[in-house]
């Protein structure tokens, strides 16, 4: 891939797109003999990578991010380490890992810190597996290693002076460990943005890692925002199966349905997929119809949208056959590219018009009180139509997902408790203004309303 100063060169292009926040993969040094590009195997925790730039480079990103008003989001990584950094090599104390007579792997089960049914096999075989042969997994419970992180992550705040934190692989440390990491962290920076990946399939389980809830366990990380994966998969599945009681767009409903599981469910984490999943356009067949109506649920619906790099330009690759296909160089950073996406001249006709509906949507956004932090209330999805609003005071939006290859025109009766204080709709897209007894929606597309008094 790329280095930190090409990312610099081209904070002009994230920021024409639309993009607040920008969060990379960890760029600390992995200095491993082979399988390092990810950067999850950290070799040294205040050293940015020499493959990516220096210090310095990073707080210069930094700096240019924040003159072009973007936030810089840090990933760090708390459970894990390279089994070649320096500390591994020689351990202050074999408490700092977990050891095993034989290479013993995760199970990978995170259920099984909320299970109330799980057995302390299971419970330990997650927290204290390794994730791979070269990562070594770290014992958190060691306090000396909980100082050593907490004051790493200060640091880089200070250092750096980044925005936020996304903590990778939130449950599989210690969440006495993650309590104490949260209770200093905000003591010194309340006003921080911290996210935990919470990699679980399950939304009750995805509940148990966010902070400032009430459980019987007494523990709470203290993590504000973790990673909506239910989301993740509901969105994956609803446009491309056919609809029934429990399938199609009734995914997308059952999984909001249960949003009291959460203390705030408009902090999580949304996104349609991310480093470690099939991107999204593959996902729907490279079908552009589908591809605009999860955008425009992802950028209207509660929580807080990621969108992964190259998603605009319609960018393909399957998990399955390997993360390097997930994980392209984005076009025209290399002197060489036959083609430059960075440009609209370089893109095709349909990447263009991918980008600039997102576009459109993530610009519309930044000034959408409602679609920022609106409340949201969302209509049984019937027939093949799914439609919800956002409500903030005065300022309403309407999001309307026809999945039917036929245009529908909308019984807006059924929808009068949100309606019943305006006259019109604005759509954000075209700027056409509709009566609201009138509103036309394409077949197979979405549209997303201003309501207008």
């Amino acid at each position: 891939g790329g280095d930190i100063a090409g990312i610099t060169g081209h904070l002009d292009y994230l920021r024409d797109l639309g993009i607040t926040t920008l969060w990379i993969n960890p760029l600390m040094e992995n200095d491993n003999p082979e399988y390092s590009y990810h950067g999850y195997a950290i070799t040294d925790f205040y050293r940015i990578d020499p493959r990516f730039g220096s210090n310095d480079d990073y707080g210069r990103l930094v700096v240019e991010a924040h003159a072009r008003g973007l936030k810089v989001i840090m990933d760090m990584v708390f459970n894990h380490c390279s089994i070649h950094h320096p500390l591994m090599q020689d351990l202050p104390d074999s408490s700092w890992i977990h050891h095993f007579d034989h290479f013993t792997r995760s199970n990978f089960r995170g259920s099984t810190l909320a299970d109330p049914h799980a057995s302390e096999y299971d419970r330990t075989r997650f927290l204290t597996g390794w994730f791979d042969t070269h990562m070594a997994d770290l014992d958190q419970r060691n306090p000396l290693l909980t100082k050593y992180l907490i004051q790493n992550t200060i640091w880089w705040i200070e250092s750096a002076g980044i925005d936020g934190i996304r903590i990778d692989t939130q449950p599989y440390s210690y969440e006495e460990f993650i309590r104490k990491w949260s209770e200093r962290i905000f003591l010194e920076y309340p006003g921080l943005g911290v996210v935990g990946e919470s990699w679980l399939q399950k939304e009750s389980f995805t509940a148990y890692f966010q902070g400032d809830r009430n459980r019987e366990d007494g523990h709470d990380s203290g993590i504000p925002s973790v990673t909506d994966f239910p989301v993740h998969y509901a969105l994956r599945n609803a446009l491309t199966e056919p609809e029934g009681w429990t399938t199609g767009l009734a995914r997308i409903y059952y999984v909001l349905a249960q949003d009291f599981l959460y203390p705030d469910p408009y902090l999580n984490l949304v996104f349609a997929d991310n480093h470690d999943l099939t991107r999204y356009f593959s996902s729907v067949g490279e079908d552009l119809a589908f591809f605009k109506m999860a955008m425009a649920f992802l950028l209207t619906a509660r929580g807080i949208p990621m969108i992964y790099y190259g998603t605009e330009i319609l960018m393909t690759g399957e998990e399955h056959l390997g993360h390097g296909f997930i994980r392209k160089d984005f076009p025209g950073g290399w002197p060489g590219d036959t083609v430059n996406a960075f440009v609209t001249s370089g893109r095709t006709d349909q990447q263009n018009e991918a980008f600039e509906f997102l576009s459109r949507l993530l610009h519309w956004r930044k000034s959408s009180r409602a679609a920022v932090s609106g409340r949201l209330i969302h209509f049984v999805p019937e027939n093949g139509v799914y439609v919800f609003f956002r409500i903030a005071e005065h300022e309403r939006i309407m999001t309307v997902l026809n999945k039917n290859n036929q245009p529908v025109v909308l019984r807006t009766e059924r929808f009068f408790e949100c309606l019943k204080d305006f006259s019109g709709a604005r759509d954000v897209i075209t700027g056409t203004v509709s009566p609201l007894t009138g509103i036309e929606v394409p077949g197979k597309s979405s549209a997303v309303f201003d309501l207008i008094p």
